[in-house]
Order: C-alpha cells, then structure tokens, then sequence
C-alpha cells in the first residue's frame, strides 16, 4: 500500500501528502489505529480525508494507507435483522468485541462468515448468465427468499454449480473464465445500483395511516418529505411506518437523530410482531443506527448504505421502503464538511450543491424493471423525516426536497398540541400520486374511494373556515347546517385520520377500515343534512352516540369490525329524535 504522512488534523478532516494516485472517494486508512476515512478533494498532491470515526489523538507524521476501493458495503444473506453503523459495521459484533463503547479502528465485515447457509441453484451448468440474474436461493428468514444474484457487470458460462451449505464468502458457482460467484458480493455505497428500465408507480404503498392512505396517498417507489418542528412527531410517525406498512423489506435509517430515540427504536423493534406473518418485526427490518454524537462524515455515508441495502432487495424483486429519520442531520452533515473544507457556502451556510445532492438521492427511489432473468419487478419507496429549525418551511432542505418529492406529508405544531396524531396539516400537504393510486383504491375498498377522499379534503377546509368566524362569533351563532360541518370535521380529526399509535388496533387501518370510516362519516353527514332540511334543530340530533359509535369502530379489531360497522350504521339512522 501507498503511505503518505498526515501534515494537518482539522476535526474529522485530515490533509495527506503526497499520497499521490489517489481516487476521489478512495477508502483510506489514517493513522496507526487504521482509521477508516475517504478521500473527499484532490488538489495536486494534497488529498483531504474524511474520517469516519473520532479523531482524537491521531498525531502528525502517521501514516495514510490506501486501499484501492471506495466504500462499499457487502451484499448479501444475513442482512435482514441486522443492526448496522453508518459504515456498514454490526453494532452487536462490534459490542462483542469491544464492550459498550466501539473502540477506534475497529473493522468487522457486514455479514458473518461463520453463518452457514444453505444454497438451492436455479441455473444448470453451462447456461449463460449475466448481472443481475438469479443463481439461487436461501431462506435467509422463516418464510422469506433471499434470491443470490450475479454481481451487476460479470457475465460468462456456468463451468461449475452445486447446492449445499455455505457462508458468504464461499464459491457456490465458477464461470468459465473462472471468476468465481459467492452467496454475497461489494458493492459502492454512493453509485446506484443499474435496472432495465424505470416503471409508472400505480399501486400504493400502504402505510396504515389513514390521513396518509385516504388523503395523501404514495406509490410504490415514489418518495415523500415529512417536515415539522421539534414535538410533531415526524420520529413516532417514522416509527409507526417500519412497524406496521406494508412492505417487503424496512431499511430504517437514524441519521444524526438523537441517541435516546435510536435506543428506543432498538428496544422497541427486537420485541415486535409482524401483524401480516406473526414473526419477528426484524426478520424484513435492516436498522442503520448513526445518532447525534457520531462523527458527521459517518452520518453523510449512512443514507447512502441504507439505499445500496435496499436496492439490493430491490433487484430480487421485493418492495422496499427507506425511511430516514432526519435528512436534515444528514445535510447538516453535507454543510459541517463543506465549511471545513472552506467551500463557497449558499443560503444558510449549506453548500451550494445541496439541491444536486439531495436529488441524486431522491432519485435512487422507483419502481423499476430489473436486470437479469428471471423478469422481476421491484420498488424502492423513500420517506424522509426533515427537522426544519422553528418550523420553517422555507428553509433550503425543505425547499430542495419539495422540488423533487412526489408527496409533501407536512407536520404542524398546532395540531401536535392538540395531540392530534397524525399531525398533518391537510391545508399544505399534497400528494402528486393520488390520481394513479385511485383506481387501486377503487377496486380494492369501494368505487367512492376517490370521492370520499375529495369531499373530506373539502370538509376540513371549510371547517377550517368556519372555526376562524366561529372564533369571531361564537359556535351558537351559527347556521345548524354550519354546525354540522363542524361536528362531521370534529369526528374526521378525530375518528377518521386520527390514530392512536400505541393502541392496538388503531396504530394499523387496514384499507377496508379507513374505507368504511370514510363512508359513515358521509352518511352521518347526509342524514344531518337530511334532517335540518326537514325542520329538525341541531341541539336534537343525538351526536353523542354517534361520536361513541365511530370510536368503537376505529379501534375494532378485525374479527370485530363488520359488526361494529352495521352497528353503527344504525346509530346513524336513528340519530334524529322523534
């Protein structure tokens, strides 16, 4: 290896010299204690290096070693379940090794090479293969396929295959120029991973939330900002998503959050149950843990490593969600560097090439057709937290993501004190996907769906409407037709796109449940309506009962629900008083 002497420490930036051929986004080793870094900028023979780990004691005059590649992370069977750091490392191997607290220089492989798999071929010796294609399979989880693919870029003829149980790092299969095909593979964290062709999204990925469902639906691969200030629960609705959407596989990424709420993903995830299989929440989950007190260059690669993870399951064929929890702490990574490195900075003291950035990365989420045989479809979904200081929406992260996203879910303060969960406000909030998600929805709850979402978008913004003169005026002032407006939005915040993420059968809406929420709220309003027009008064419609009926249904469980549904139906039509 090529060595070269440190001559500047700066934090986590280190200056080499000569280190000369180096690559821009080289993997290096700083130090004596081998300190994994990357080579960020070359400028003739100084290369700047962000180092990945503390820094603290790394003197002048220790070496810098290359390693020839850039960071990759490993591919492969063993995945699923794991608890990673932002550069790929076990967190519970490294604990093994090292205690509580990860000792500098420490390096551990992704997966296990103890871990014995067994390995079922698809393909026959002398058939052609190239990337992308199936080789075989392991049950990676109970109930779960984990499809072996040949590596993107490597093709050639089967001279030899044969089942059997191996670990990663063993040849399961040779081609006829000899290069060898093993259960994983490498692959770079920041190039995204090559497809066929990209696909129009037209399924929606579900998410249980029924303000999300209903009102701001997204598709399969499409991708989706969640901004709000501190307490409106962008962490709880992150959460709630990995738990409980429905998705093949979860790569939940903690990118710079605090270390008190990643502890408690940790605890909470371990002891959960899958609702669709009964197993494990952490057989589809990848966890990438990076919090706060992380160094910065490690939390600016985890985002990356999470979507090389789910690309990956992306090309077996499954749907596949990222969820990061914050892209803000990831971009405040983008903009701690960059003042380092004395770049130019733009608007907020982000760098200036912040928008390019964060939409390279946007863009790795899609449903595509993938490379390679068998013909499979895959989908890769991005949801982003973003922690906007004050709330501000018109700050640059915000900003950049909302030019690139397809759905805005944004998250009010207002609403978040009023322990309104979800706290969406429905006003700024948008989804560019609700159109082609509506025949979805159409044939799979009800043929009203796209007018039952239309008409509670309508009824929450006139309530919002009436509440500002209501406000004014006082409630009794009004018309009993406005006051029904707002008793019907008064149930739709609470009962329809209200949820209770701790109850347990509120925190999930089946598509079914949301459906029938939304059709009896309009039949409560038709028949208020009805019974105004007939000379009935507002004080004698018997709402109390009807507000009990909808609270029943919204946390019936399933076996419950159709009875609890026909019961409150009745409640409806006998609300008006003799």
């Amino acid at each position: 290896m090529t060595e070269a002497q440190v001559i500047r420490v700066a934090g986590a930036i280190a200056e080499a010299q000569p280190l000369r051929d180096a690559a821009l986004y080289e993997l290096v080793e700083v130090g004596e204690q081998r300190l994994l870094g990357e080579v960020i900028r070359i400028r003739d023979d100084v290369a700047t290096i962000q180092v990945f780990e503390e820094t603290s004691g790394l003197g002048l005059l220790e070496p810098v070693r290359r390693t020839g590649s850039s960071l990759m992370t490993q591919l492969g069977p063993g995945l699923l379940g794991s608890i990673l750091d932002g550069v790929g490392r076990p967190l519970p191997g490294l604990a093994e090794r090292s205690g509580d607290f990860i000792a500098s220089g420490m390096s551990l492989a992704t997966l296990s090479s103890e871990t014995r798999w067994v390995f079922e071929p698809l393909v026959q010796k002398g058939q052609a293969v190239g990337g992308g294609d199936v080789l075989g399979t392991v049950e990676e989880r109970p109930g779960f396929t984990h499809r072996v693919l040949v590596p993107p870029g490597i093709s050639g003829r089967i001279a030899r295959i044969e089942p059997g149980s191996f670990g990663v790092t063993e040849t399961v299969a040779e081609l006829d120029d000899g290069t060898p095909l093993c259960l994983s593979h490498s692959w770079p964290i920041r190039e995204r991973r090559p497809f066929q062709q990209r696909l129009p999204g037209d399924r929606p990925f579900i998410t249980g939330q029924r303000v999300f469902d209903l009102l701001f639906p997204v598709v399969e691969g499409g991708s989706v900002a969640v901004p709000g200030g501190f307490g409106t629960g962008k962490t709880v609705i992150e959460q709630s998503l990995a738990k409980y959407a429905r998705a093949d596989v979860m790569v939940y990424v903690g990118c710079g959050e605090r270390g008190n709420e990643m502890a408690d993903v940790l605890h909470d995830f371990g002891r959960l149950t899958d609702p669709e299989t009964g197993g494990p929440i952490m057989d589809r989950t990848v966890l990438v843990v990076n919090t706060s007190n992380m160094p910065v260059a490690a939390r600016d690669a985890s985002v990356y490593l999470g979507m090389t993870i789910a690309e990956y399951y992306r090309d077996m064929g499954y749907t596949v969600a990222v969820l990061a929890d914050s892209l803000s702490r990831w971009a405040e990574a983008l903009r701690e560097i960059a003042a380092r490195l004395q770049e130019m900075p733009g608007e907020e003291g982000y760098p200036t090439y912040l928008a390019n950035r964060m939409s390279r990365l946007y863009e790795r989420a899609g449903r595509v057709e993938t490379r390679g045989a068998p013909p499979r479809v895959g989908a890769l979904t991005f949801i982003s937290a973003i922690s906007p200081p004050g709330g501000d929406f018109a700050e640059p992260v915000t900003q950049a993501s909302l030019r690139i996203v397809g759905g805005l879910w944004a998250l009010d303060a207002g609403l978040a004190h009023q322990r309104q969960f979800p706290a969406v406000d429905w006003d700024i909030s948008y989804s560019l996907y609700a159109d082609s998600t509506s025949q979805w929805f159409a044939k799979e709850a009800g043929s009203d769906w796209p007018d039952l979402r239309a008409q509670t978008l309508r009824l929450l913004q006139r309530d919002r409407e009436l509440r500002e003169i209501a406000g004014l005026v006082g409630v009794d002032a009004l018309e009993d037709q406005d006051r029904l407006v707002l008793e019907c939005a008064r149930i739709a915040r609470e009962f329809l796109i209200g949820q209770n993420a701790f109850h347990p059968h509120d925190a999930f809406s089946t598509v079914g449940k949301t459906y029938h929420l939304a059709r009896l709220l309009w039949e409560l309003m038709r028949s208020g309506q009805a019974a105004l027009e007939e000379g009935q008064g507002f004080d004698k419609l018997d709402l109390a009962a009807v507000r009990s009926a909808f609270s029943t249904v919204k946390t019936a469980s399933p076996d419950a629900l159709n009875d609890e549904i026909a019961q409150a139906e009745r409640t409806i039509s006998e609300m008006v008083a003799p």
